[in-house]
């Protein structure tokens, strides 16, 4: 089996099914980045890696008009309200079998493409983990996060709004951290003033 084929079976979910209610009325993902929207950017970097499948809410016109002329999978997630566990839950369940699966926010918009294939690049060397994610330049865990499929089922029981962090605190033994050269694996713009900080340090 060759690189390209097993990269082609690990899924890419793109969580973009948030109320972005810190933006105070303005969308984050239609935000436009040198005249595409962020949500277009992300899917298109990720789809340079694998199948993307993006979880959005059900009331997603916009972001899903951003996603015109991409092939992707778009995943309904009715339980969104609930938050990010809400929004992991529908969207890793309606995945299809695979070996593993990488999860990344939708609001992220320094990860790169060769940032994504940097985990699996790390998975594909470290196969005794369970997880692979992205850090930063100093260790501290981030995203994107790519787990074994065998951390599936644990996914369909999250609660609150702590998304998958007690899963990545279950396994920190088993995970393998990619570090990235500055702090982009924790940065994500999910308030008028992150994004006013990030378009300053442009």
């Amino acid at each position: 089996m060759t690189n390209r084929d097993k990269i082609e079976n690990i899924p890419i979910v793109v969580l973009a099914a948030g109320a972005a209610s810190r933006m105070h009325g303005t969308d984050k993902l239609t935000a436009l980045i040198d005249g595409e929207p962020l949500l277009r950017i992300v899917v298109g970097r990720a789809a340079c890696v694998g199948p993307v499948h993006v979880a959005l809410h059900h009331n997603a016109q916009a972001r899903r008009a951003t996603l015109d002329g991409l092939a992707v999978t778009v995943l309904q997630t009715p339980n969104a309200a609930d938050g990010l566990s809400g929004t992991m839950r529908d969207a890793i369940a309606q995945l299809p079998a695979c070996p593993a699966f990488m999860i990344i926010l939708a609001d992220m918009p320094d990860i790169t493409d060769a940032d994504m294939q940097s985990l699996i690049d790390a998975r594909n060397t470290r196969s005794d983990a369970l997880i692979w994610r992205g850090a930063t330049a100093d260790g501290r865990p981030g995203h994107p996060i790519l787990c074994d499929a065998s951390l599936r089922p644990r996914f369909a029981h999250l609660t609150g709004v702590s998304g998958g962090s007690e899963i990545m605190k279950t396994f920190t033994d088993q995970t393998v951290l990619v570090r990235f050269s500055d702090d982009r694996a924790r940065l994500d713009l999910d308030t008028p003033e992150a994004w006013a900080a990030w378009r300053a340090a442009r």
